[in-house]
């Protein structure tokens, strides 16, 4: 644990100059204010206020102020930015002015997560995999979905135009203290993907939220956008944010393989697929989402089309889940997660699976945002682990998303009935 001694010791010492507080809207989008570090001491002690609205993407949900609680061990010196005048981040707890966590923060709903999980017994090491696209901003320095490059999985340069950006993404986290296991080209031409050490559940969640935003960073400075839209392109694979779990209880390792996928691996595997179309709406949040999954399930028993399975690591098997994409929210995609399969280990829910199981073979799941947030919306055990009233805003919010894009007429329509009706 940090102290804020510590920390203040370092900013003085490396001449840190701005600190950005971060914190997650209720998409996962990353938010932040930057302060001076003379400030910084101050905002220790007396807070950063923020307007509500801001956690909504706007909406008036909550009236109110709210407060940025600094964690102390997310502290972080950028190492991208200059070394003079250096830039330095927490992330945040978002709570009420008194202190108290705010119930509807994504990262405190985690939280709560954890806190029942470990009274149960129960702790995880998570083990991320982020996929992404690169591609070429135009002339105004907005993003494109163009690339020249033809490159497949594992190509290398020169035909991996992204080789350099990536070493350099690698490099740079590896200074904010990522422990990077492996990194490629991945399928489709412009994605790549660099995969980090396991750690406990809040901190895999805040790197996935601090990795995004380095990776966009770093890109920016090749001239070129990073983006972790599940699906930009028709014609190719979408970007996944594969989650690998390791379950412990009071410490030790439960997930014996050595006689198939049975006991509490299994029965954790099997309350995620008890709860597999509602955990859609949040693991799959976006109406591009499902042009990734309908992609998946076209592709048969390819690897791209794994809903779970169970892989042996070099020293320890993992769950692995294939269908969160890299647009959910990690905080509430984990929280979720951990709790269905947590309640499938209470219900005994011990059916023997096998190793893998495919997208396409996992019924009934949902194939539009608008039918996955009715799934949610009406699944008890939703409401139980994001809260009521978070559970009603997220729909209510999402629903709005899902009429915003129906009421849009796309190129496809255009090229199918404009010319023909």
């Amino acid at each position: 644990m940090k102290t804020i001694q510590e920390i203040l010791n370092r900013i003085n010492d490396e001449g840190v100059e701005f600190i950005r507080l971060q914190f997650a809207d209720i998409y996962g989008n990353l938010k932040n204010v930057a302060v001076t570090s003379g400030q910084l001491r101050k905002i220790l002690v007396d807070k950063y206020r923020i307007d509500a609205s801001v956690m909504f993407g706007g909406a008036d949900i909550y009236d109110g102020e709210l407060i940025l609680v600094p964690d102390y061990d997310t502290f972080t010196i950028l190492p991208w930015r200059p070394q003079q005048e250096k830039v330095a981040k927490f992330i945040c707890d978002v709570c009420y002015p008194d202190g108290k966590l705010f119930e509807m923060s994504s990262r405190t709903i985690l939280k709560k997560a954890i806190d029942k999980a470990e009274a149960m017994g129960y702790t995880f090491m998570i083990r991320p995999e982020c996929e992404f696209f690169l591609f070429h901003t135009n002339e105004d320095g907005l993003p494109t979905t163009l690339s020249h490059e033809r490159a497949g999985i594992m190509d290398v340069g020169p035909v991996d135009f992204g080789e350099n950006a990536r070493r350099e993404m690698v490099l740079l986290l590896e200074k904010m203290g990522f422990e990077i296991e492996s990194s490629h080209h991945e399928e489709a031409p412009a994605q790549h993907e660099i995969d980090f050490k396991e750690s406990d559940t809040l901190q895999a969640a805040d790197a996935i939220m601090t990795f995004r935003f380095a990776v966009r960073s770093i890109a920016n400075r090749f001239g070129l956008y990073a983006t972790f839209m599940p699906k930009p392109r028709s014609d190719a694979a979408g970007s996944g944010m594969h989650l690998n779990f390791t379950i412990y209880k009071n410490n030790s390792n439960i997930m014996d393989t050595e006689n198939g996928v049975s006991g509490e691996t299994a029965a954790f595997i099997n309350g995620i697929l008890k709860h597999s179309r509602s955990l859609s709406a949040y693991t799959n949040p976006t109406v591009n989402s499902y042009k990734r999954i309908l992609y998946a399930i076209e592709q048969g028993k390819k690897t791209r089309s794994t809903y779970v399975r169970v892989r042996e690591g070099l020293f320890e098997p993992a769950i692995e889940l294939g269908f969160p994409d890299s647009s959910a929210n990690p905080y509430l995609a984990l929280a979720l997660c951990i709790s269905a399969g947590l309640e499938g280990i209470k219900e005994g829910e011990k059916k023997e699976l096998p190793e893998r199981i495919s997208i396409k073979d996992v019924e009934g799941l949902p194939l539009d945002l608008r039918e996955a947030v009715s799934y949610a919306e009406n699944d008890p055990f939703i409401i139980d682990v994001v809260g009521k009233d978070f559970a009603a805003v997220y729909a209510e919010l999402k629903y709005y998303e899902w009429a915003d894009f129906m009421k849009q007429v796309s190129a496809w329509e255009e090229s199918s009935y404009l010319y023909r009706i």
